[in-house]
């Protein structure tokens, strides 16, 4: 095997394919990216046994094949070597010689017959959405998905299509995060769970705002394709929580609330909460006023904002961390805050609309009250 081919963006391929590749494994080959020169192209493959990156890259081949060299190993040289171009030959022993310029590395590879070999996805079901779409409804979801689950299908956010609506929920037992957006499907109505780990790679290469992501959903697996590279990922099965119960039908309270003006108050009260002095944040809504404190072994903090509300008073106390998740992905000046009593889930939405529905279980408080 031996290729030319751009420095600059091989390196830039690698880096990208070695988001794939796991940093330890029971199998040496999958912790190195594998290379295969054909017809004109490198194809380059990272791949964990769960999420797979490929892409491929224009390069000059004298002699066709393949091999998979240790991925840390290859990105780190690439992005120092000095000169515009680098070739590499391997041998019948799978030792490789990188050379550009006046530098040269030898390393030794693994023979590519020992690389997992991808699942493929065929005579699956085609779907389209807009890369800026995708990365914001992603955003405003994915801070919701349980990273500690006896249910591992809350390890990743649930696509419904139905209705020319899209469709993403999170929960982990303690908050739900949903998403809507009107599209344009002709399409049967569909439902499946993708892990947060592989949405977290397709939203790091939907850059393109006026750029699209396409899937194709099978029955276990799914892939991404977002400009040159794609993604395929194992689908997660099992129940999911079902959200639509969670959501109360009826609220005592509505609150009005500007949305900066609220994080901000949070997050200063957040400051005498640690991860070791762990704290409610004591909010109380109350004539058209949000009093929000906090008391730690630190000290004790009291503040209050304007807001619109309607209907009785409620004081509640929220996971400070869960609150402020929430707020600083809304992409509005204010939200409606729904309550119905201190033990009941707070809903927070649009003032019009459902585009995004956030649910947070509140934190019991204790009876002294600093407010």
């Amino acid at each position: 095997m031996k290729f030319t081919c751009n420095t600059s963006v091989f390196a830039e391929a690698c880096n990208i394919v070695q988001r794939g590749v796991p940093q330890k494994s029971t199998i040496p080959s999958t912790e190195g990216i594998f290379m295969l020169a054909k017809n004109g192209r490198l194809n380059l493959t990272g791949y964990d046994l769960e999420v797979g990156i490929t892409t491929s890259i224009e390069c000059s081949i004298e002699q066709e094949g393949s091999i998979v060299l240790n991925a840390r190993l290859l990105c780190d040289i690439l992005r120092r070597l000095p000169a515009a171009s680098v070739t590499i030959t391997v041998d019948s022993h799978s030792l490789c010689k990188i050379k550009s310029g006046e530098s040269e590395f030898s390393l030794v590879g693994i023979p590519s017959n020992d690389y997992p070999e991808l699942p493929a996805v065929s005579g699956g079901i085609p779907f389209v959405i807009n890369q800026a779409m995708l990365r914001d409804m992603v955003k405003q979801t994915i801070f919701g998905v349980a990273v500690q689950d006896i249910k591992p299908v809350h390890k990743g956010i649930k696509f419904e299509v139905e209705n020319n609506n899209l469709r993403l929920i999170s929960c982990d037992g303690f908050r739900l995060a949903i998403r809507n957006e009107a599209i344009e499907y002709a399409g049967e109505d569909m439902t499946f769970v993708v892990p947060a780990k592989s949405l977290s790679e397709v939203v790091k290469l939907a850059d393109d705002d006026e750029g699209t992501v396409s899937f194709t959903i099978g029955k276990k697996f799914i892939l991404f394709e977002v400009g040159n590279y794609r993604i395929i990922s194992r689908l997660l099965e099992g129940e999911f929580f079902n959200y639509r119960n969670a959501i109360p039908a009826e609220s005592s309270t509505k609150a009005r609330v500007n949305v900066k003006l609220i994080l901000d108050a949070v997050e200063r009260a957040s400051l005498l909460i640690t991860s070791k002095i762990k704290s409610p944040i004591r909010c109380v809504f109350d004539d058209n006023t949000i009093r929000i404190s906090s008391a730690t072994a630190l000290g004790a903090s009291t503040d209050r904002i304007s807001a619109s509300i309607e209907g009785k008073r409620v004081e509640i106390g929220f996971n400070n961390s869960y609150l402020t998740d929430c707020l600083k992905t809304v992409d509005v000046d204010e939200v409606l805050v729904e309550l119905s009593s201190p033990v009941s889930p707070i809903i927070i939405k649009p003032i019009e609309g459902d585009n995004f529905i956030f649910l947070i279980i509140p934190m019991r408080l204790k009876n002294e009250n600093i407010v």
